[in-house]
């Protein structure tokens, strides 16, 4: 067996920065992602890349801004990740590395754009944005009116499962591979993007009869991360079981905030949906305020760092991909990379490698953003407002004329950086 580190990467879907119990949550328990923070660190000021399925996931396995990768927004049924574009599995993969995928894609469904053309050995899942549970439908062909279109697939091949719980589906597929991988010397590189709890919100009866008192939205949400937590507890266990925990290194980060999308109700309601819980922050899922970039996120690797540390220094999803590289052994400088190693962040206590960090929705990006230190510009057309994080993490004070100094910096590079990065 090999002494090298294997790498996992546990991606959720559409909830809020205090909807697990070791970052707040009260009304349920997360016992296998606490498990996570317990074993490694748990990081208050981590991001997304993106407010959005497809471009968090892509700043994730790029280690690149979405909008640098080709991705500024959601895949839909045309298009997707160039696969040309470089990719941690990859990456991982020239370096001697098995990989597989197993979970939710939403970075291209039809060739050239598929997992085995991004570095994946092994993948199991689907293509689109979000299916039916049970059916494996793309969600949106049924609830359109247009033909119902079928995405459940296995290394490119259709297959069909019909009636089987996905979540079931991709963690069994999991374990087959971990099972599997351990007959050979390589180490692997499991990825494992989750499409809980995002909609349609579909828990098993049992799941929504331990919380059926809790109000309706919230009853949806903690059944969903429940399902995720014991799926992702039975990875853990099977680690444990193979006794490669230890050497093994854990990341978990939603992709974006929690969604308010009517469309999360089972019952047709046009009201806001409030399932999910930022723990105060602004915002939510497709904005750039807070609650729908900052997310809950997880490391452990206990060979490297000891647990239960509680990481308050900036970071975001794109540097994962330095990170595991980095530890593998690779070089970073040889990839075009706006991520960065934060392992001595994590294991070493050093500040965070960052300057300004920028986002954007959507090409023409007239939702944009930069942090700087603690202080925060999100511009949205020609609105402009600054916060201080550290003194107002909800960001409910527009400070930008008390600072105007400081705006005009921070608009001046936020422009500057949207320019360069897209011409």
């Amino acid at each position: 067996m090999s002494d090298r580190p294997n790498f996992i990467i546990f991606m959720s879907d559409d909830h809020g920065h205090a909807d697990l119990s070791c970052m707040g949550a009260t009304d349920f328990q997360t016992p296998n992602l606490d498990r996570i923070a317990e074993r490694g660190a748990k990081f208050t000021q981590w991001y997304s890349n993106a407010p959005i399925c497809s471009a968090g996931r892509c700043g994730i396995l790029t280690g690149r801004y979405p909008i640098a990768a080709g991705i500024p927004g959601n895949v839909g049924l045309t298009g997707g990740l160039s696969p040309e574009m470089p990719t941690i599995a990859k990456a991982l993969k020239d370096l001697g590395y098995q990989t597989c995928m197993s979970g939710k894609w939403h970075l291209g469904n039809r060739e050239p754009h598929l997992p085995h053309n991004h570095g994946f050995d092994h993948w199991f899942g689907f293509l689109n944005g979000c299916i039916d549970y049970y059916s494996h439908t793309f969600y949106w062909s049924l609830t359109s009116g247009r033909q119902a279109r079928h995405d459940l697939w296995e290394d490119g091949v259709e297959i069909y499962r019909n009636g089987q719980y996905f979540i079931d589906l991709m963690t069994q597929k999991a374990i087959e591979y971990l099972q599997k991988q351990q007959e050979t010397d390589s180490p692997f590189f499991l990825y494992m993007p989750f499409n809980t709890p995002h909609y349609p919100l579909h828990a098993p009866q049992d799941y929504m009869d331990r919380f059926a008192h809790l109000p309706r939205a919230r009853q949806f949400m903690v059944a969903m991360l429940t399902v995720m937590d014991d799926a992702i507890g039975t990875i853990l266990d099977e680690l444990e079981r193979l006794d490669i925990f230890d050497n093994t290194c854990i990341v978990f980060q939603p992709d974006h905030g929690p969604s308010r999308e009517p469309r999360n109700w089972t019952d047709g309601s046009e009201d806001p949906y409030p399932g999910g819980d930022t723990g105060g922050l602004r915002g939510h899922k497709a904005t750039l305020w807070e609650g729908g970039i900052r997310v809950p996120t997880l490391m452990s690797w206990p060979n490297r760092f000891e647990g239960g540390k509680t990481i308050t220094e900036v970071g975001i999803g794109m540097d994962i991909f330095p990170t595991f590289l980095q530890a593998a052994g690779g070089d970073p400088s040889q990839y075009t990379l706006d991520g960065t190693d934060i392992l001595p962040m994590v294991a070493d206590g050093a500040p965070s490698p960052h300057g300004d960090l920028f986002w954007t929705r959507g090409q023409k990006g007239a939702e944009r953003a930069i942090r700087r230190d603690n202080f925060k510009l999100y511009l949205n057309g020609e609105d402009v407002h600054l916060s201080n994080l550290k003194t107002d993490r909800a960001e409910t004070t527009n400070i930008a004329e008390d600072h105007p100094d400081l705006t005009r910096d921070l608009l001046d590079a936020l422009n500057s950086w949207h320019r360069e990065i897209t011409r």
